[in-house]
This record gives C-alpha cells, sequence and structure tokens, in this order.
C-alpha cells in the first residue's frame, strides 16, 4: 500500500478550517503540520503544534501543501514551498497579480511539481454536469455565458476587491465549462461601501470561440444569489451553484400556429427539465484531485498558467473600468 501523502496547512482562518476538516478525512493523504502567523483563532489545530510560518511548515517533511493565507502572501508563500519541493495547492487568486502568478507558474514546471489554484467552482456538481452535457453537444453551439453571483459583504477580506475575490470564481467557470478563453472585456466598478477596493463590478466580453459574456458580481446585495446561465442554439442551462441544482429550458420543436409570437421570440418554449446528480461537497472534491494530481492521474484542477488567465481577465477588467469601460483585449492563456 502506498503511504499517504504528508500535507500541511498554511493559514487557519475561515478556508484553512475547512480544509484543515477534509485534509484529515480524505484518504490517501496524512495532515502533518499547520501554520499561522495569528495562530489557531478557529481552534482546529486539533493538538498539533502551530508553527509560526512558511518557512517552519516547509521544513517539516512534506509532500504537499494548501496555502490558505491572504491574497497578497500566494506568492511569496508558495515560493518558498516550492523552493522545498512541495506540490501546491494555492487559493484563488493565484497571486496579487498576473505578474506575480506567471513567475510562480514557472516556478512550479521548472521544477516538476504540481502547483493547482482553488477554483473550487470547478467541482460544483451543478457545474461538472454541465460541462460534460455542453461537451455532449446537447444545446449544441453555446452563444452567451452570464452568471451573477451576489452577496453581502465577507469581513474576513481586506487586502482585494470584490474582482480578485469573487470575480475570480466566475472567469474560470466560465472559461472552464466553454473550454475557451477571454478574447476582450469592458467593465464598470462601483465603491459604495467606503473601502478603498471595489465593491461592485459588472463585466462584459466576448470568448475566443465567439461566445458572449456577462459576469454581474457585488457584495452589496442582502441575499446570496450564485447563478450560471448558459444558452445555445438548442436551449438554455441554469445552474444554481448555491445549491447545486442544474435546470434545462429546451427550445420547443412544435411549429407555433400564431405567427406575431413566433416571429417575436425567435425560439418557443420548450420541456424543461430538472436533473438529479449526486451532490458531493467542491471543496473535498477539489482537494481529492489535489491528491490525484500529485499521484500522475488526470484532474479538472484548475493549473497555475489557467489560474493567471483569469487574474489577466480581472486586470483587464479593472483597467476598462478605470477607463469608462473601454474595450480591453486579453492575453490568450497557454
Amino acid at each position: 500500500m502506498t503511504a499517504p501523502l504528508r500535507a500541511g496547512l498554511l493559514g487557519l482562518g475561515m478556508m484553512g478550517r475547512h480544509h484543515a476538516r477534509l485534509l484529515r478525512e480524505i484518504d490517501g493523504i496524512q495532515l502533518v503540520a499547520v501554520a499561522d502567523p495569528a495562530g489557531d483563532t478557529h481552534g482546529v489545530a486539533a493538538g498539533m503544534d502551530v508553527l509560526p510560518d512558511v518557512d517552519a511548515l516547509a521544513a517539516a517533511g512534506l509532500d504537499i501543501a494548501v496555502v490558505a493565507v491572504p491574497t497578497r502572501f500566494h506568492a511569496s508563500a508558495a515560493s518558498t514551498l516550492a523552493s522545498a519541493g512541495i506540490h501546491v495547492l494555492v487559493e484563488k487568486p493565484i497571486a496579487d497579480s498576473s505578474a506575480e502568478g506567471e513567475a510562480l507558474a514557472d516556478l512550479f514546471e521548472a521544477r516538476g511539481l504540481v502547483g493547482a489554484v482553488g477554483h473550487v467552482e470547478r467541482f460544483n456538481p451543478a457545474l461538472q454536469q454541465l460541462r460534460a452535457r455542453l461537451a455532449e453537444g446537447e444545446i449544441g453551439d453555446v452563444y452567451q455565458i452570464a452568471t451573477r453571483r451576489q452577496s453581502t459583504f465577507p469581513a474576513r477580506i481586506g487586502d482585494v476587491g470584490v474582482a480578485k475575490d469573487l470575480a475570480t470564481h466566475d472567469i474560470d467557470l466560465t472559461a472552464w465549462v466553454a473550454q475557451s478563453s477571454y478574447d476582450a472585456v469592458s467593465a464598470q466598478t462601483a465603491f459604495k461601501s467606503g473601502r478603498s477596493h471595489e465593491d461592485m463590478i459588472t463585466i462584459a466580453g466576448r470568448l475566443s470561440d465567439g461566445a458572449v459574456v456577462n459576469h454581474l458580481i457585488n457584495w452589496l446585495s442582502p441575499m446570496k444569489e450564485r447563478v450560471t446561465v448558459i444558452t445555445g442554439e438548442r436551449g438554455t442551462f441554469i445552474a444554481d451553484t448555491a445549491t447545486a441544482d442544474l435546470t434545462l429550458h429546451r427550445n420547443g420543436t412544435a411549429a407555433l400556429e400564431w405567427e406575431s409570437v413566433s416571429t417575436f421570440r425567435g425560439v418557443s418554449e420548450g420541456d424543461v427539465t430538472r436533473f438529479a446528480f449526486a451532490k458531493r461537497e467542491p471543496l473535498r472534491a477539489e482537494l481529492e484531485a489535489f491528491r490525484d494530481a500529485v499521484n500522475g492521474l488526470p484532474t479538472t484542477l484548475s493549473t497555475m498558467r489557467e489560474a493567471v488567465h483569469v487574474l489577466r481577465v480581472v486586470e483587464a477588467s479593472l483597467e476598462s473600468a478605470s477607463q469608462g469601460g473601454r474595450l480591453v483585449r486579453t492575453a490568450v492563456h497557454a
């Protein structure tokens, strides 16, 4: 039997506590070390010594590590771990800038290490079903992808705005389900909460395959909304990623006798199907995929190169917003 991967965790905050729980439960992984300069505020160390920093963690004889600290520390922490020969899953976004992210991707590739980024929506059951059904051509060519991600402000976020914290989810899931990179974006931002970072952003753009995209994201809504709508030539998928539900509205096939309605609508309303499927915890599935990638198996994890493209799209969106919504082209990822 293969020995379990020795795992370490940097960051014991709101995300770190969930990583700690799952790293203890997943087969093939043994959590052996945790570190956080702020200590164990959520009581998740469970009797383990809390190491003071990433250097101490890197010296703990690890095979893999998860980095769940504020964004501004991602690049330096992951670099330190890579220098010690440790495979790393870093929470999104990959770094504070795409330049830092690209240097990080270069480092992990040069050392032959798995470098993954926690774009966890890839492991949402509804989106996994959606991607599979799109690949099978269930609605034909994809015309439009629209997402809405709205909620109250999370007090734990202090170093980035809503674009890097939340829009990264929508940009990655859109590129992933469509299997296409972003070509260009136009955006608008708002600052309504007295913070230095934006708390609202709208992004419109186009993918390299021609699909039109639109993202509405904010920290200013009293309700939580996580919705992805994909419209194609034969129907529309609606994925609610908060509940992991997936519904398909098919185009109608029966001819409409009322000519004025048919002409106005373009398509008619057909059958509506809500799919039933197993709903696993996305973060658990992501960490299992990280384990599998380190063991040489294929996975749908976000690579560091893909995560750099996501961050470039965010940066292009913020650049566009600062210039009144001017269209900004984005670099295609490898």
